[in-house]
């Protein structure tokens, strides 16, 4: 990935949007200064979200949640590293552009839902729309009515927000912090006031809303809901979870999978170039973060063939680890385009894989799967 001093701009707070994450963190520390010392909070966070993307943040109390969402939207600064948010740098602004900036750009749902109580639920929407100034003045009103109908409490605008349920208040909470049309919709712990029927229609409408290309990012201590997300980054002590190994490695407990995270080691490989080949005796086990790697069985008298294509998120290379013996097959990137993977050492994986039945029955099942296939393939 190119560095960001690449970009060619005279302001430091911009650069080119195509192609670029709609959120990305590189490398952002956050310490406070408490009697003790330094405190360190955030540790060398490495984080992007796509446009129309439904994230979840996930962790214990004091792992950083909150703390990594201010980074986002600007509400704290990092000691060091680069904060990113639809193509603006948010760590090089003043307090004052920020709060410009947040208005246009972010829509905040808090917990408490914050909502006017002397305002009916309609100004409580007109009110976020008059303070930014982003929606034409004539245009206000009419909007204000179609978010609550979007949120289904149109007959529901002239009442004070006390007269409403708890589930109706948040939906509201979620109408304001659409009012101003912004590309980035971040929610802290949205459902946990709620019943288990509430919390549902609330995350029913952030599923719609990141199908209409908003990009949704929720905080919570709901695993389960959590799941439902598109992507969940797991944060302990500070540090990000790799994702991809999450993905490829879903049965591992959230320590486990952060050691596994720090091991990680991130490699490129160029369209066509060989990963490893059939038969040699690397002791590396692989995870798929982009492109595609082509797994190829050796023939006798004719070409090599292909027995899989996997992506981000699919692991290669737990034949060895789990047998020891040479590489069955080979892999190698698509010609198409450059892959990207990240790379496990054998014995720091093996340590994990000898804590965990789980993880390694599901390893085993997957290598059982994959030695039938090509034993079909080859005509064994």
């Amino acid at each position: 990935m190119a560095s960001f001093s690449l970009f060619n701009s005279t302001d430091k707070t911009t650069r080119p949007a195509e192609g670029r994450p709609i959120v990305e963190l590189r490398g952002v520390n956050k310490a406070y200064k408490t009697a003790a010392g330094e405190y360190p909070v955030l540790k060398g966070i490495d984080l992007e979200m796509n446009a129309g993307e439904f994230v979840s943040i996930i962790g214990k109390s004091g792992s950083g949640k909150t703390t990594l969402l201010n980074m986002i939207t600007g509400i704290d600064r990092p000691c060091a590293g680069e904060v990113w948010v639809n193509d603006t740098a948010l760590h090089h602004m003043s307090e004052g552009q920020l709060a410009r900036w947040r208005g246009r750009n972010l829509g905040i749902v808090f917990q408490f839902f914050q909502l006017l109580p002397m305002l009916s639920v309609y100004e409580n929407l007109l009110l976020a729309m008059d303070f930014v100034g982003k929606i034409p003045y004539g245009q206000r009103k009419q909007r204000a009515m179609h978010l609550l109908d979007l949120v289904g409490l149109a007959e529901h605008a002239y009442k004070l927000p006390a007269a409403l349920s708890g589930g109706q208040q948040q939906r509201v909470a979620i109408a304001r912090a659409l009012a101003n049309d912004p590309p980035v919709l971040i929610a802290d712990e949205p459902t946990g006031n709620l019943d288990s029927k509430t919390a549902e229609s609330v995350f029913e409408l952030f599923d719609q809303l990141a199908a209409q290309g908003k990009t949704i990012i929720i905080v919570t201590h709901d695993s389960g809901l959590a799941k439902r997300t598109q992507r969940t980054a797991l944060i302990a002590d500070g540090e990000i979870a790799n994702e991809y190994v999450a993905r490829a490695l879903p049965v591992l407990s959230g320590e486990q999978l952060m050691r596994a995270s720090r091991v990680a080691v991130p490699q490129t490989f160029e369209p066509g170039a060989m990963i490893f080949q059939q038969g040699s005796e690397c002791r590396d086990f692989y995870v798929v973060a982009k492109g595609k790697v082509e797994i190829t069985l050796q023939r006798k008298n004719a070409s090599d063939v292909v027995v899989a294509e996997l992506g981000p998120g699919q692991y290669f290379g737990e034949m060895q680890l789990l047998y020891g013996k040479g590489r069955s097959a080979s892999a190698r990137a698509n010609e198409n385009a450059p892959v990207e993977v990240y790379k496990l050492d054998y014995p720091s994986l093996s340590e994990i894989v000898s804590e965990s039945d789980e993880l390694r029955e599901s390893l085993a099942e997957v290598a059982s799967q994959r030695a039938s296939h090509n034993r079909a393939v080859l005509g064994d």
